[in-house]
């Protein structure tokens, strides 16, 4: 999403880099590049000129160590004052009452539904039961939708097909919620327009009679600008607690996610990408700062992987590397255990400098389909020896999975090239430092 951002700042840092010192002649230009930027991300324009002002005055009232050069100098700044810009300290939601009540608002088409069965599946994990009430009596799809989502998330999920009264519903929902021991309770609303007086005063009405811990509300962050007034305009009516911004995986200037904090004084509390259940994050300013400034996010891919790795599996396949014994099959698990994790982009894009290294490559997650089937082609013993290779192998192999010999060998040799750099790396106690990574 924030590509052309993150390749816009970079251009402008240019301007600095090299340079011995900080001067003012240098700053007033980097500065200048650095807001174009951020208006060209659909910022607004009042936002970027108080970013950029404040990192100006930061930057010219700085003197420059030996060792750190004006550009590492301004990147610093700049990350700083992104930070702050998206609200400085992560803000989590509020699971507290029993049950614990969530709202969520938006616009049609803001993916609400989709994000509900995501904070769901989220809340779960933590060890919460949770119960999705489906309150959008509108839109004819809506209950099925959150029915399937429940189902795949394995969450239970609460409607009343006959009855349109949502005030109605929600409170048969908490009275439901409480008889069946439910912790969590999260309300999917209807879509509707901010101009829409009777679908406001509707929600407005709800939110006063189940007095929710939390109310959010749902930005596609693909609408730019619109969003922020569209979410002021909410704001207004509802006093919401919080901010969600949704398709962040799409091709948008990204200028929303910035300034939304800003201009309506409420939280960012989560980023959703994709249409997998557990493409959902708690949003930090500071890494988000320091993924559109090209730095990597470390700490959220530590935090994903901790989430979707297995502990004991990832201690039975180390004692596999240990012995050499590593095979397909243990492959195949870690395969599936990287595809939760989220896109392969996003997961690259996490390591710091590879952000710019792969922005104009194209990381399709189907990339991954062919080495599955042919795994899956082998026999077992084909897959924990793949030693056993030999032509007709080959050939079996590649017509079952409908992929060519030639792409057999080169899995074959990839794999055989991580076996002994596993090897490598378990005398040298690498094994062991991966292992605590994933757990």
């Amino acid at each position: 999403m924030f590509d052309n951002l993150s390749a816009k700042l970079d251009r402008a840092f240019k301007n600095i880099k090299g340079q011995g010192r900080i001067t003012e002649l240098n700053v007033a230009a980097t500065v200048k590049e650095i807001r174009r930027a951020l208006i060209d991300a659909d910022v607004n324009y009042k936002v970027a000129k108080d970013v950029t002002d404040s990192i100006r005055l930061k930057a010219l009232g700085q003197d420059v160590l030996i060792s750190v050069s004006p550009g590492q100098l301004l990147t610093k700044i700049v990350a700083e004052e992104l930070t702050v810009l998206m609200g400085q300290e992560s803000v989590p939601v509020n699971l507290g009452g029993n049950p614990n009540t969530i709202l969520i608002a938006g616009l049609q088409g803001s993916g609400k539904t989709t994000f509900s069965g995501k904070l769901a599946h989220y809340i779960k994990k933590k060890g919460h039961s949770v119960l999705l009430v489906a309150c959008d009596v509108y839109r004819p799809a809506a209950i099925d939708q959150l029915k399937v989502l429940g189902a795949q998330i394995d969450v239970e999920v609460f409607a009343e097909i006959e009855n349109k009264d949502v005030i109605s519903i929600a409170k048969n929902a908490m009275k439901y919620a409480k008889a069946h021991g439910k912790k969590s309770v999260i309300i999917d609303t209807a879509g509707r327009l901010a101009v829409d007086e009777q679908m406001m005063t509707e929600i407005s009405g709800l939110k006063k009679q189940i007095k929710p811990a939390e109310t959010l509300f749902v930005v596609d962050a693909m609408t730019g600008q619109d969003a922020v007034h569209t979410a002021q305009a909410f704001n207004e009516r509802l006093n919401f607690d919080g901010v969600v911004l949704t398709k962040l995986d799409g091709d948008t200037r990204g200028g929303a996610a910035l300034s939304v904090r800003r201009q309506v004084e409420k939280p960012i509390k989560f980023i959703s990408t994709g249409e997998k259940m557990d493409a959902i994050d708690q949003f930090y300013p500071d890494r988000m700062a320091k993924r559109i400034l090209g730095m990597g996010d470390v700490l959220t891919l530590v935090e994903r992987a901790q989430q979707n790795f297995d502990e004991k599996e990832t201690q039975r396949i180390n004692k596999k590397i240990k012995k050499n014994q590593f095979g397909f099959d243990d492959f195949l698990i870690q395969m599936e255990q990287i595809k939760k994790m989220g896109s392969l982009k996003d997961i690259v894009g996490m390591i710091p400098g590879m952000g710019k290294a792969i922005k104009d490559v194209d990381i399709d997650d189907n990339s991954l389909k062919p080495i599955e089937a042919i795994i899956k082609s082998m026999t077992p013993k084909e897959r924990s020896s793949p030693e056993l290779m030999n032509g007709s192998r080959k050939i079996r192999i590649a017509k079952g999975s409908g992929t060519t010999v030639t792409e057999v060998n080169q899995l074959l040799k990839q794999f055989d090239q991580m076996r002994k750099m596993m090897k490598t790396m378990n005398k040298m106690g690498g094994a062991k430092a991966l292992s605590n990574f994933m757990k």
